[in-house]
């Protein structure tokens, strides 16, 4: 009995060192993307390869778009310097891999947040930038106002997305027969849709702006008001950091909270002499919380000043008044009839 007694013992204590070594690896490996973007001078984000409105490059070579904000407004956070990143456009199949092996620091490309996603790469959403949800864009001529009129139609989809996979749900579950084009980039999706090679196209409602955009002549075709799925787009980042999950996931929460607490790039002036409690916390004249995360006290702030506010961003990349004209609709803040809300920096 006393030697079983010494052999759980003994097996139980390299259970528990085991689990100590395991720990230390772990603790290792976290907080060192901060680490590794202030060594390199830059941060790298991963963006889609050409989306207008969301990430897109001019003829200039000078990349705009509400993800590319995103990516400059974690570098402001960190360097004070929006400019201090470098962008890596990524295809959809190549986007998550990129980020699991290193080559990225974090994902900013239109991604949409699934479990298997962040269990299957060991990935972290941090959040939820844009609330989006599945459609379908057709020809004017086709005469057609409705995804259930959509029987037999060659349909071009990304492979590598949701999408393909809610596509094959959708039209099984109304029982109309279906021809799937998949296509590797959106510039192919075009391509095919813009020939005939499919007389449908399906993405994301606010893909599909974007995409239409690029058509020869885009009032030629509309966007069917059917919405098939939810999802919900996001940043992503490994979850092995947990500080890094932290910096990226609370630079988003400043900027909505900026937007609510009425702080813009016009106004950041005037809020970093205010005395409102919130305020002060959010633009680093009061608290400790640029420090807890590894950044400095004006983190937020330099946010603000060189990228702005959730709302500051949406409106010039995205919104009604923008190319696309896309109505915030579910993205409003929650005190204005949508569902974008933050938890408060205290």
């Amino acid at each position: 009995m006393g030697r079983l007694l010494a052999t759980a013992l003994r097996g139980g204590l390299r259970v528990v060192l085991a689990a100590i070594a395991l720990a230390g690896v772990a603790s290792g490996a976290s907080a060192q993307t901060l680490a590794a973007v202030k060594a390199r001078g830059a941060l790298v984000c991963g963006v889609n390869e050409g989306l207008p409105g969301f990430s897109y490059m001019d003829e200039r070579g000078q990349w705009s778009g509400f993800d590319v904000d995103f990516c400059r407004a974690i570098a402001a956070a960190i360097f004070n310097d929006a400019n201090k990143v470098r962008l890596v456009p990524l295809s959809a199949e190549a986007r998550f891999q990129a980020l699991k092996d290193g080559k990225i620091d974090v994902l900013s490309r239109n991604s949409t947040w699934t479990i298997g996603r962040e269990v299957a790469y060991g990935l972290a959403f941090v959040g939820v930038t844009y609330y989006d949800g599945q459609g379908f864009m057709a020809p004017r001529a086709m005469r057609v106002s409705s995804a259930l009129e959509l029987d037999g139609a060659r349909v071009c989809v990304l492979s590598g997305t949701t999408t393909i996979d809610n596509l094959a749900d959708f039209f099984a579950a109304n029982h109309l027969a279906l021809q799937t084009v998949p296509v590797g980039s959106t510039d192919e999706l075009i391509k095919a849709y813009d020939s005939g090679l499919c007389n449908v196209a399906t993405s994301d409602l606010s893909q599909l702006y974007a995409l239409r955009q690029r058509l020869a002549k885009p009032r030629d075709h509309v966007i069917l008001p059917d919405v098939i799925s939810k999802e919900p787009l996001g940043p992503v980042v490994r979850q092995n950091d947990p500080n890094w999950v932290e910096i990226v996931r609370w630079v988003h929460f400043a900027m909505l909270n900026a937007e609510e607490l009425g702080v813009s790039q016009r106004t950041l002036g005037e809020a970093m002499r205010s005395q409102k409690p919130e305020v002060m916390r959010l633009v680093g004249t009061a608290g400790d919380f640029g420090e807890d995360l590894g950044l400095g006290d004006s983190w937020a702030a330099n946010v603000v000043r060189t990228v702005g506010n959730y709302g500051e961003s949406f409106d010039r990349n995205l919104g009604v008044h923008s190319a696309l004209a896309i109505p915030r609709g579910l993205n409003q803040l929650w005190n204005n009839g949508g569902i974008q809300y933050a938890p408060p920096i205290r």
